[in-house]
């Protein structure tokens, strides 16, 4: 065969193989929910970086996270994954936990869009990740940090009292939840003892969560999807929890109910 003839025979070659990758490519359609969110923790991964002596660091405290959604349903299947429980913040922290780093304060945003934009990494997301350095931060705001106490009134603990600074504060019986492949879903902050009695039974393990806000200086709680819910007394008057992440604003002086065991809240300038 002259050189021609050869070249040709190579060129068709590649075509055929670029055309099969190709249908390939096509037939494998979109990332399932479960692989865009596998997708995002492993993109968080790479921005922790090494700090010496062994140590790693996550230089961020904001992310961003824009998801392609075209239709109601495309959403409704993310959102059952990405907005689900644990939420994808906890779900972040953990990843960057098992990676070795320290997470004291960590905000995470969720956008649905119609469609991707010109730069995007991934066409099924974009990542912005954002550092809001303590200077950046306005003094009124910053003098309205503030701390929680909460102090178990009913229901056994490992502690009678716990304090906190910012963050999430995860509510619920045992330590560690797990699924029934043992994969860690969940670490509980305030920990009811499992089978302590005393109302620790009608403690779900993810009973309910606490969020500070940094900018209103408030702390909020949500319920889980207890089995027995989440409310608050105040003043005499019941308030109950709802399910999301919007909750209710806690105030000194408020009793918590998990099912029947109860905690008080303190909130003081720190």
């Amino acid at each position: 065969m002259d050189i021609v003839g050869k070249a040709r025979k190579l060129e068709t070659t590649i075509a055929r193989t670029f055309e099969g990758a190709a249908q390939q490519w096509a037939q494998s359609g979109p990332r399932t929910p479960l692989e865009v969110l596998h997708g995002i923790l492993e993109a968080v991964d790479e921005r922790v970086e090494p700090a010496g002596r062994g140590k790693r660091v996550f230089p961020f405290n904001k992310i961003k996270l824009s998801v392609v959604a075209p239709t109601r349903d495309a959403r409704a299947r993310l959102s059952s994954v990405l907005d689900g429980t644990p939420s994808l913040q906890e779900k972040i922290a953990l990843r960057l936990r098992q990676a070795g780093c320290e997470v004291a304060r960590l905000h995470v945003r969720v956008a649905y869009v119609p469609q991707s934009e010109a730069g995007w990494r991934a066409p099924e997301f974009h990542i912005d990740f954002v550092n809001d350095a303590p200077a950046d931060v306005p003094a009124a705001t910053a003098s309205q940090a503030r701390g929680i106490k909460l102090t178990i009134t009913s229901g056994s603990t490992d502690k009678p009292s716990y304090t906190f600074t910012h963050g999430r504060i995860n509510l619920g019986r045992c330590e560690e939840v797990r699924d029934n492949r043992h994969r860690l879903l969940r670490t509980n902050h305030v920990v009811f003892k499992e089978g302590a009695g005393s109302g620790n039974d009608t403690v779900s393990r993810r009973h309910a969560h606490i969020d500070y806000n940094d900018r209103s200086g408030d702390y909020r709680i949500s319920d889980d999807r207890s089995a027995q819910g989440t409310t608050i007394v105040r003043s005499g008057t019941t308030i109950a929890v709802p399910v999301g992440s919007r909750g209710i604003r806690l105030q000194s002086g408020d009793e918590i109910f998990l099912g029947d065991s109860r905690l008080k809240v303190k909130i003081a300038s720190v």
